[in-house]
């Protein structure tokens, strides 16, 4: 039999059971769809990973202290111990004041001369990081490419057109922190080395910021922003970055000088984040143990914390990848679904043609065509299955959008689904097909 003769067959049978094929196709078609979603979801989770972390430097190293209600001595700088304990120790940043009895009697530790007050009277200043160990860890470490502090604290600022005062995130930072994470001007200079020197009030806006107060970069350069009622002058603005860097979300923050900040907004008492660059990727390890240790020698027993951010980058495309594995674990189960009942539709299809198909090997239709005429059934159940579910996908999209989920779909996304559709729908009506083929004529035809 000639193949359009068999494409005629399998047109036809198809246009009598439109109700049946649309009902088998169901299973493909949910399978389709969740097949494109699945690549549609990962590909813009990769793409939303790449985003948050593209101002991040991969060698970057966080170091940051948190006071966590230890009341133990010995969180204060190293002094001589030759005398007392000297009065410029800290206590975690956070914390009251230390007990003003130690566990040692008389105010003695042990008996040894010379340590008068070490366990009676502990010292009371906080645990501050500040640029003196960024100095000594710039110093001491080796394979260091760059070293900066920085902190973050909410103010009211107002400006341009805003009527009343709103709350921002001010972050305080040193000059070369815009080159540690990869910031860009999109007007303007950043915070310089003589702004901080001098501690003068001078300003750069994120992107958002700028255009909520102003309008546009170009109207907020140069202009004057208050915050906590006193004027700085706006350097410059930062291109849009939509991400997050070092823990700051650079559009809707404001930067400062670091000793600018301290001395108007956040006095003494901040807590900073220290940021290491290692030269290599491959030397983060190794920067982040000798941080450890000099930390170690200058507050001991504190404990700092520190991350890298090859390491948040690492776990938050795993998160994205695990989400993708159980989505394309969903869509294959779906298709296997679709799978048996194309399979079950089939061998009842191949039943009630049994007579059907006593007549075509009656008249000369070898087992080939009655095998090709079943598959290519199978097939476009599926095919029709696919690009219905291709559709669905497209349509459900705007949806998925609106709960927060980032959907990028893509031509290649569908034409692997329309592929998996046909491929699954041809291999579980194969059996069906060679069951058929297989029938013997005297006994298809005598087949009530």
């Amino acid at each position: 039999m000639r193949l359009t003769e068999i494409l005629r067959l399998v047109r036809l049978n198809l246009s009598q059971n439109k109700s049946k094929v649309i009902l088998t196709s169901t299973g493909i078609l949910v399978g389709a769809a969740t097949i494109m979603l699945v690549i549609a979801i990962g590909t813009g989770g990769k793409e939303e990973v790449a985003e948050q972390f593209q101002n991040l430097n991969a060698g970057a190293i966080d170091i940051s202290y948190e006071y966590e209600g230890d009341s133990g001595f010995g969180r204060g700088r190293m002094g001589d111990f030759g005398g007392g304990m000297p009065s410029g120790g800290g206590m975690p940043s956070g914390g009251g004041s230390m007990p003003s009895e130690g566990g040692f009697p008389g105010g003695m530790m042990g008996g040894f001369p010379g340590m008068e007050g070490f366990g009676s009277q502990q010292n009371t200043e906080q645990i501050i990081l500040s640029t003196d160990e960024v100095g000594e860890l710039e110093t001491g470490i080796e394979g260091l490419a760059a070293a900066t502090i920085s902190y973050t604290s909410r103010a009211d600022a107002q400006g341009g057109d805003l009527e009343e005062a709103a709350s921002y995130t001010v972050a305080g930072v040193k000059e070369n922190y815009a080159e540690i994470s990869n910031l860009s001007m999109e007007i303007g200079e950043f915070i310089t080395e003589e702004n901080d020197t001098y501690k003068e009030r001078t300003c750069v806006l994120g992107y958002d910021v700028a255009r909520e107060m102003f309008g546009s970069a170009l109207e907020a350069y140069d202009e004057s922003v208050y915050i906590d009622n006193r004027p700085y002058v706006v350097n410059g603005v930062l291109d849009q970055m939509g991400t997050v860097a070092s823990g700051i979300s650079p559009d809707e923050a404001i930067f400062i000088p670091y000793e600018t900040g301290i001395k108007y907004i956040t006095g003494k008492n901040v807590s900073p984040t220290i940021t290491l660059v290692a030269e290599n990727v491959d030397g983060v390890e190794s920067v982040m143990e000798q941080a450890e240790e000099i930390l170690a020698q200058i507050w001991p027993n504190a404990a700092f914390t520190l991350s890298d951010a090859g390491s948040k980058m690492e776990a938050a495309s795993a998160s994205n990848e695990t989400l993708t594995l159980l989505l394309a674990a969903m869509a294959a189960i779906v298709f296997v679904v679709g799978g048996i009942g194309i399979m079950n539709v089939l061998f009842v299809s191949v039943r009630e043609r049994t007579n059907e198909i006593g007549i075509l090997k009656a008249i000369g239709c070898s087992k080939k065509d009655i095998l090709l005429e079943f598959l290519l059934e199978a097939a476009c159940i599926s095919f029709i299955g696919s690009v219905l579910g291709v559709l669905l996908a497209l349509g459900i999209t705007p949806v998925i959008e609106q709960l927060s989920v980032r959907v990028e779909l893509s031509v290649w996304g569908g034409i692997l689904s329309l592929l998996f559709g046909c491929l699954t729908g041809t291999v579980f009506g194969f059996y069906p097909a060679w069951k058929a083929s297989r029938l013997i004529p005297v006994v298809a035809l005598n087949h009530e």
